[in-house]
Parts: structure tokens; sequence; C-alpha cells
């Protein structure tokens, strides 16, 4: 292996672990659901809808983190990211009130995580590798985001019933800040790939316009909303919904733990897959696969065995839809605009999660039941994936004219 390459994979391992923390602490907070609830006496839409917001503010935040990593660099972006979550996470502990709530929860912790999340070191991670081996890089990526959730939420949930909720937040918020350690991996990045420069010159206006008159960029934006839904609905009331049915803690740890582990296999092969065949096809096998997957756990008596069994299936699937979403921004549009594109799909995922996470909340608290939520997100998974059977994924001309030049 030459010097480069040894230097290249390096750099990719420290963007894995750098998305390891970030997904990992922010898959946890599900956990803390129900105890910050009972502490300030609310129901439970109060700190769902901090979690709601929280997603809402990821996604607006995403495209200006984009924007700017891809004019200013990756690491400025990582570096003010991490700071707004873990302060965030401080801001949480010490709150006296729900604005405290939605502030830290919801608003610092959902700008923190765009600047160090997906869709800001996935496109950075885009850059470093041949176009080849760009779809399989996501994939590891992404599977680096799913090994945080499967480390970091039992030990999350060891502080908590340790030490308790705010106690718990505050070492959370500590070791957030290590992210800006991995930071000088970024550093210069965009400008020693050769990627973005065999692409025709456009600069950001002309991009977001060329984007914006394509119905089949809309298409994916429309499809992504689901998986925010979803995944996000899921993170943060799946320990409510098994407590309400009578199971211990430990069960909803292990069960998004084992989310997260089978997530890692999940990615990977999507990964793999989406450099191989047809990524609108992948994703809607994917889609597809999750309306089963839903309406098998609700029409089939739960257990501990049914919990685990619809862990394992839905961890396959979890986010298994990024790199064939993220690889089909890049295939469609270019690298030189990715964060940015990519930043504006993700929005739509997370008004999606935004959804979930707060319609969830809302209607236990009016119906006493999540069972609406479900069967929504079984229904809203099968259109999307007859959405994607419609996606026209071939590069727009403008590369195509450019590909027949070289």
């Amino acid at each position: 292996m030459t010097q480069h390459k040894k230097i290249l994979s390096f750099a990719i391992i420290l963007a894995c672990v750098l998305l390891a923390i970030n997904f990992g602490f922010r898959s946890s907070l599900g956990l803390f659901l129900k105890p910050v609830s009972e502490t300030f006496g609310y129901g439970r839409e109060i700190f769902a809808f901090s979690l709601a917001l929280q997603n809402l503010f990821w996604g607006l935040s995403q495209p200006l983190a984009g924007a700017f990593a891809d004019k200013f660099g990756t690491a400025r972006v990582v570096i003010v990211g991490t700071i707004l979550y873990s302060l965030g996470l401080y801001v949480t502990a010490t709150a006296d009130g729900f604005l405290g709530l939605h502030i830290g929860a919801g608003i610092l912790i959902g700008m923190g995580i765009a600047g160090t999340g997906l869709g800001v070191i996935l496109p950075a991670m885009a850059r470093m590798v041949r176009p080849e081996k760009r779809a399989f890089a996501l994939g590891v990526g992404t599977a680096a985001g799913s090994a945080g959730q499967f480390i970091f939420i039992p030990v999350a949930r060891e502080f908590l019933v340790t030490y308790g909720w705010q106690t718990a937040l505050i070492i959370m918020a500590i070791g957030a800040l290590s992210m800006i350690l991995f930071t000088p991996v970024f550093k210069g990045e965009e400008k020693k790939n050769i990627n973005i420069d065999n692409e025709p010159s456009q600069n950001l206006r002309e991009a977001l316009n060329e984007a914006s008159g394509h119905i089949h960029y809309w298409l994916l934006i429309a499809g992504f909303f689901v998986c925010g839904f979803q995944l996000a609905f899921i993170t943060v009331h799946m320990p409510a919904y098994l407590s309400d049915k009578g199971f211990d803690s430990s069960v909803a740890a292990a069960s998004l733990s084992i989310i997260g582990f089978c997530n890692i296999i999940g990615s990977l092969v999507s990964g793999h897959l989406s450099g191989l065949y047809s990524k609108k096809w992948i994703l809607t096998y994917i889609y597809g696969a999750r309306s089963i997957v839903i309406v098998l756990f609700l029409i089939i008596p739960i257990s501990t065995f049914t919990i685990y069994a619809f862990s394992f299936a839905t961890g396959l699937l979890w986010l298994a839809t990024v790199p064939p979403t993220s690889g089909l921004v890049a295939q469609m549009f270019g690298l030189r605009f990715m964060g940015t594109l990519y930043g504006i799909v993700f929005l739509n995922h997370q008004i999606g999660s935004f959804t979930g996470v707060w319609l969830g909340g809302y209607l236990f608290d009016t119906t006493g039941s999540y069972n609406q939520v479900w069967w929504w997100a079984a229904i809203i998974a099968a259109i999307t994936a007859i959405i994607h059977v419609f996606i026209d994924e071939r590069p727009i001309e403008r590369l195509r004219l450019a590909e027949k030049v070289i």
C-alpha cells in the first residue's frame, strides 16, 4: 500500500469515528424521553417536541452547513458544529423548563448535528475517493454512524440509570467535545482531490437552479421524507412504547442497539450494491421491505422475540437508504455542490423526522396509543417504494455532454 493510500485510509477511519460519536449521542436521547417528562411533570409531547425541533433544525441547518463546507472547507464547519452540539447537551441537562429543553435538545443540538453529521462528512468522504469507490465509502461512513448507535446507547443507559438524566447529559456533553480532535483530517481535503476538477464549471446559484428544475430531484426529496418519519419516530418513541407494553428499559436499549448493529451490515451491503446496481431500485426494495416489516410487527402479538426480530430486520433497512440516496445526488449532479444539494434532500428527511417525533408524542397524549403513527409509517413507506420506480437516475445532460468531450 502506497503512502498516499495509507493516509487516505487513515482519514476515512477518523471520519468514521467522528460519525460514530455524532450518531451515538443523538440516538441515545430517546432513552431520556420518559425520565425527563416525569421530572417536569409534562406529558410526553413536550420533550418529544424538543426532539422534533432537533430534527427540524438539523434539517434547516443542513443545506447551510453543506454550502459552507463546500465553500470554506469541512473542518471549520465541524468545529462550529461540535461546539453547538456540546452546548446543546449541557443546556438540556441544566434546563428548568420547557424553553430550556426546546433550546438545548432542540435548536442547539439540531444545529450541532448538522455540522458534524452525515450531510457534511459524507460529501467530504466522497471527494476523498475515486468514483468507483464512492458508493462503498458512503456505505462505510453510514455504517460508522450505526456503530455509534450500537456502542453508545448501552453506555448512555448505564449513565442514565447510575447518575440520573441530568448528570448523564453533562457527561455526554463533555464527550461530544472530542469531535473537534478529528477536524485536521478534513483540512484542505477539497483542494487535494481531482474528482471535482473533472466536472464542468458551475457556481452555486446555477447548481441550485439546475437541481430545482429537475423533477427527479424532487421525487428523491419526497421519498426521503418517509425515511426521516420512520427513523425518528422509532428512535425517540420505541423506549416509551416498549415500556407501555410492560418491558424493562434494558429491552428498549437492546432493541436500539440491535438496530444499530444490524444497520452496520445493512449500510455496508447497501453501499456495495449501490456501486453495482441501480440505486433507485435498491431504494424501492428497501422502502417496500420497511412497510412489510412494520405491518408484521403490528399484527403479530408482541414479545421479546418479536421486538428483537423487528429490530434485526429494521436495522438492516435503517440507514441503508443513505448510500443510494446520497449516491444518486452525486451521480445525477456531480460532486462540486454535493454538500449543498444533499443537504436540501436531507432537509426534507428532517421535516419527516419532525413530523414523526412530534406526531408520536401528540397522538399518544390525545389517544393514549402509538398505533395510528405505526400504521401511517407502514402506508407511506409503501407509497415511497412506488415513487422511486419513476426516478431517472442518469447524470444530467450537462455531465453527460462533458463525459463525451472527455
